[in-house]
């Protein structure tokens, strides 16, 4: 397609797209939580609204879809926008990418059910949805300008290309791609099992839909943690193979779908006390969010749940652990990995999950094992989860970055099981287990004087301890 033919699909589609957004645009969000507002110096990419859902069918059990997105510039300079070099201003490989993802909430858990490849932007448009708009040409998304993309545009597998292929944390790039062909149908959109949509097996189950910009001059200016957006979505009726899709209430703005768990943790705008969102920032590179949440199940256990979300980290994680004190029964042990697809290069095995006497980890291979293992990428999120028979406490988890670097690891405040409160056996003075005869004899061989038969502390073995040492005869509870 050419320029004005560019031009002619895109103006046809913004006052839809526009209309659409402002009714769901809101203002930023607060900063209480670090949530990315943006410093409003250079160019700063923004999702202004998620106006519609497209499905294209099933294959093998997988769904397909596409989000729409509608891009704003908030900051105080253009965003390049060229997919051919143009000179002077700017090259073929500075444009945005778009990563599309979906996530369910169901019985208190918050997991990642879809991802898709990424969408390559061309020729932005000069729309109004965030305010002003200083128009420029195809090749920039000017000064307060909006630029929309249906999901019939994101879910186009000529422009979708691989996420292997993002630098998450520069925007940098190859382009034109390459990639595999598409697979029929379902190949390089957003891939969700049926089974994640059915509402006879997800009863109450919401859904979040997530869009995620990264582009090069946006990332260059600090801007690129404020690139996230997600809206809440229905399922509705079974036609041609696949769930119909839709949207319901605000785009939530630079925000991300892991917050969708603290806002609709207990149902529809009701927020979960318990879950609890942080962000940890890598030297040198991006941005992990983690979420946890902690149950109290009534039989004398607890239910441990994290959620990992990797923003924008280019080294990625590659392995994440809990500190877990001796005596600590844990049982349970579960993860949610979501797979890459349609050709990408990376394993789908699942991470390997270990106990030692201080931690639980779960771990893919090293780097050097596997440059291509399952590691936590960008826009992506695994959970790992457990049982165990100690409350929570505040402990340091560690998530292991997997590409080499000067740090090896970050490490984030989260709940964790409490250290098991030792029983003393009173009167066992040999430690054997028992109270019998032999400590008696301890205790009497020290008659008068002090050592470990001063049970009571008083500074001298007399009548008051040999008392206590008949008191707990027996076996040691």
């Amino acid at each position: 397609m050419n320029l004005i033919g560019r031009l002619i699909v895109l103006t046809s589609l913004a006052s839809v797209a526009v209309a659409v957004g402002r009714l769901d645009a809101q203002p930023r969000v607060a900063a209480d939580d670090d949530g990315g507002v943006a410093s409003v110096i250079g160019p700063d990419v923004i999702i202004g609204a998620m106006p519609d859902i497209g499905k294209y069918g099933t294959v093998n059990g997988i769904s397909a879809y596409a989000i729409g997105t509608t891009s704003c510039n908030i900051g105080d300079q253009v965003l390049f926008w060229c997919d051919a070099d143009v000179p002077g201003l700017c090259t073929k490989d500075q444009h945005p990418v778009i990563a599309q993802n979906m996530y369910r909430i169901v019985d208190g858990r918050f997991e990642q059910i879809g991802m898709s490849w990424v969408k390559h932007g061309f020729c932005a448009l000069s729309g109004t949805l965030c305010g002003p708009c200083q128009a420029t040409n195809c090749d920039t998304l000017g000064v307060g300008c909006s630029d929309p993309y249906s999901a019939s545009l994101n879910g186009s597998t000529t422009w979708l290309g691989p996420r292997s292929q993002i630098n998450p944390l520069t925007g940098a790039f190859p382009y034109p791609f390459s990639a595999p062909a598409a697979p029929n149908i379902i190949g390089r959109r957003i891939q969700v099992p049926i089974d994640a949509l059915d509402p006879a097996l997800n009863s109450g189950a919401i859904y979040i839909g997530e869009g995620h910009y990264i582009a090069a001059d946006d990332a260059a200016a600090g801007n690129a943690n404020n690139n996230g957006a997600y809206r809440r979505f229905t399922v509705g009726a079974f036609s041609s193979g696949s769930y119909t899709l839709s949207f319901v209430g605000p785009t939530v703005q630079q925000r991300h779908a892991i917050y969708a768990w603290k806002d609709h943790g207990l149902g529809v705008g009701i927020p979960d006390p318990d879950v609890v969102i942080q962000e940890i920032d890598v030297p040198g590179d991006g941005r992990f969010i983690v979420g946890s949440k902690v149950s109290v199940n009534g039989n004398g256990t607890w239910s441990y749940e994290y959620a990992v979300f990797n923003q924008n980290v280019d080294r990625a994680a590659g392995s994440w652990s809990i500190p877990v004190a001796p005596g600590v029964t844990v049982t349970n042990q579960g993860q949610t990995i979501i797979n890459h697809h349609s050709g990408e290069p990376y394993s789908t095995d699942p991470w390997v999950m270990s106990a030692s006497g201080s931690e639980l980890l779960w771990s893919t291979q090293t780097f050097a094992q596997n440059a291509n293992a399952n590691a936590l990428r960008w826009s992506t999120m695994f959970n790992f989860r457990f049982v165990a028979d100690q409350p929570p406490v505040t402990g340091a988890a560690s998530i292991g970055l997997f590409k080499p670097g000067e740090e090896s690891s970050v490490s984030v405040n989260v709940p964790v099981p409490a250290t098991p409160e030792v029983e003393v056996c009173v009167g066992d003075l040999n430690d054997s287990g028992t109270v019998d005869g032999a400590d008696l004899a301890i205790l009497l061989g020290q008659w008068g004087g002090s050592g470990s038969g001063d049970l009571d502390g008083s500074g001298s073995v007399d009548g008051a301890d040999l008392a206590i040492l008949l008191g707990a005869w027996g076996p040691c509870p």
